[in-house]
Formats: C-alpha cells, structure tokens, sequence
C-alpha cells in the first residue's frame, strides 16, 4: 500500500484508530470488529511493544501480539500499523505483516535508532510514520525524515503527538503547534497526523484538540480506542470506546482550505489591514530595538550590568495582569516579552562589547 497517496485520496480526516496496547487476543479482535462496524476508520492501530518510562509498567504483549493484530485487520479488510523501536522490531513486524510502521517520539529523539531502522528497512517499500521527538526539537524530527528520504524510503507521514514538559497545567504532552506548522512549511508534501490521545492524556480534551488539528489544515487523527477503556492495560485515561469515537467523529466541524472566488476579495482585505498593522509593529519594534542600544551606551558608561532582575520581574508582572485587557492570552504575553527581552539583550551586548565576537546566541 502506498500512505501517502491514500490519505490524499480520501476526505479528511483520515482516521487511525485502535487500542494503545495489544492485551489479548480477545481485546485486539473486538476493539477491530467494533472499530470497522462503527467508525470511518483507515488504519488500525496498536502497541506490541510498549517503551514505557518506568521498568515496572506494562512494556507491551511482545512479538505474539502480531499475529493477532495482523488477523484481526484482516477479519475487517483493514491495514494495521504498530511502533518500532529498532531492527528486530522492524524484521518481526514485516515477516507478521503488519502494513504500515511508526516510530515513537523515544526513538525519534535518537539519530542512532532512526538510522538503525532506516538501515533495517532499506530496499522495502513500507509506509513509515513519524512521531515528533519528546523535546521541542524541529531539527530533530525532520532529520528523521532526511535519514529516511537519503535512503530513498519516501512512503513518509508525520506524527504530532505533542512535547513533554513538567507538570504541564492541561495537556500531558505540550501541543506547540507552532512546532507541526513550521514542520509543513519545511515538508510540504508530508502528511500531519495529530495525535490528541497522547497530547491531551485525558479523554474529556479529544474534542477539543482534535478539532484545533482539524481547523489548521491536518490530514489526519490517530485516536487510541479501547473496547473496555478504564480496564486498560496501559494509558486507561486517554482512551475511549469505538462508539464514542463514533460520536467525536461526528461532532468535528471540518472546514475547507479553498476560498471560493465570491469570498477572496473581502478576505484579501482583511489581510492587507493585518499587513499594515504588522508593518507599524515591526517599526515600532525597530525604534524600540535603538532605544535599547541607548540604554546599552548608558550601562556601560555607568559599569551597570545588562539584567536588572528585579526591573525585569515587575515588566513581566505588569504585562501580565494587564494581558486580558489587550485580548491576548498571558502564555502569548509571556512568549512575547522573553522574545524581545532577549532581543533587547542582544542589541545592549553589541553596544557594551563592541569589541566581542559576534554571536547569534542570544
């Protein structure tokens, strides 16, 4: 099969779904039997081998799991993927027949397993999923996608399923869409996945991070589906029953990325009030940028070092308490100031070092 050219086919979006882990034998063909009588799925999903974060936790059925999964697809005409992690993952997989493969953020994070699997899978024309790195590292996820394309294997997705943080307010993996979007500008021609079951790791959140993939132009969802979710062996929060798939399913607004003729004039209009907007910010930020090598000139005249903590600390709490009466959110004001307190910073270095070599690190 070729992933790519059936994603495009299809409407969006395209839908991956399935359990998080293989259990039984029992589980796997239910959840599949279930999944085909009730949902749009394309591609059944599961986990055979599990790389968890502590030794204790259940590290997946192992290689028995592929049968079952393989001949569970099969009852339902449906392929079925499962993540590697190095070469004899790749070699049990493909000799089970298992249709497609992806590779997990642990592993995408390590140049040296990628290329182990890209070397396992050379001469194959398995279709390869990406999951992005558990860092917020956009290098990193698309070397991955260079290691597999040198060796000519094209038959690529991509993953989102979200960055690890600490202790993170809402989400269990950060979204930073930021990160995916700047992913589809570099690999155009790529498919993007969102991955909302382990970017939320709560099942009342799949709506709404599936439906923000969804309004930013994603292909597709890879949703994890359990016939018995809160008995599950593994990520029980996350996942959910065919039947309320379904209903997700149908509760998703999914609009188009053409603008009709009729409507393309009044749009452009709109952008060309936000361009002149953009242009009086960056103006104002240029001048701003001049006052702090002002500022930068006075310090080192007076010995005065750049950080001012205390200074800077009341900025930040300022900004933020007034960040509601701007309509704009205090993640973004936060974003915001550190960017151009940084900037600020690099333009007072160039005037109090002058003699410095140049550095672009700050």
């Amino acid at each position: 099969m070729n992933l790519q050219n059936l994603i495009k086919k299809q409407n969006r979006p395209f839908l991956i779904s399935g359990p998080c882990s293989a259990e039984t034998e029992k589980q796997v063909f239910s959840v599949c039997q279930d999944i085909a009588k009730n949902t749009n799925t394309s591609l059944i999903r599961a986990g055979i081998w599990k790389p968890r974060t502590r030794p204790d936790s259940f590290e997946g059925i192992g290689e028995i799991g592929l049968k079952w999964l393989v001949d569970a697809g099969k009852s339902v005409n449906l392929p079925v993927t499962t993540e590697i992690a190095n070469a004899k993952h790749v070699e049990s997989a493909i000799n089970a027949g298992v249709d497609v493969l992806w590779i997990g953020a642990r592993t995408t994070v390590n140049p040296f397993a990628v290329q182990e699997i890209v070397d396992a899978l050379k001469g194959t024309k398995i279709p390869v999923m990406i999951k992005n790195p558990i860092n917020p590292d956009l290098s990193l996820w698309l070397g991955a996608f260079e290691r597999f394309m040198k060796a000519d294997l094209n038959d690529l997705t991509a993953i989102h399923r979200g960055f690890s943080v600490y202790k993170h307010p809402k989400y269990r993996n950060a979204p930073s869409w930021e990160i995916p979007i700047a992913f589809k500008q570099n690999l155009k021609e790529i498919p993007m996945i969102c991955d909302p079951s382990h970017i939320s790791g709560n099942r009342n959140l799949l709506l709404e991070v599936s439906q923000k993939a969804m309004d930013l132009n994603f292909d597709g969802l890879i949703i994890e589906t359990h016939p018995n979710p809160e008995r599950a062996w593994s990520d029980s929060e996350q996942q959910i029953t065919p039947m309320i798939l379904k209903e997700l399913m149908n509760d998703l607004i999914l609009r188009t990325s053409i603008v009709e003729a009729s409507l393309n004039d009044e749009l452009q209009d709109f952008r060309e009030k936000i361009t002149l907007l953009d242009d009086r910010l960056f103006e104002i930020l240029s001048i701003r940028m001049k006052l702090s090598e002002e500022v930068g000139i006075f310090k080192r005249k007076n010995n005065i070092t750049i950080l001012q903590e205390e200074h800077w600390k009341k900025v930040i709490e300022s900004r933020l308490s007034t960040a509601d009466d701007f309509y704009l959110t205090e993640i973004f004001v936060r974003k915001f100031m550190d960017s151009l307190h940084q900037e600020s910073i690099r333009h007072q270095i160039k005037v109090m070092n002058p003699d410095l070599k140049k550095s672009n690190d700050l």
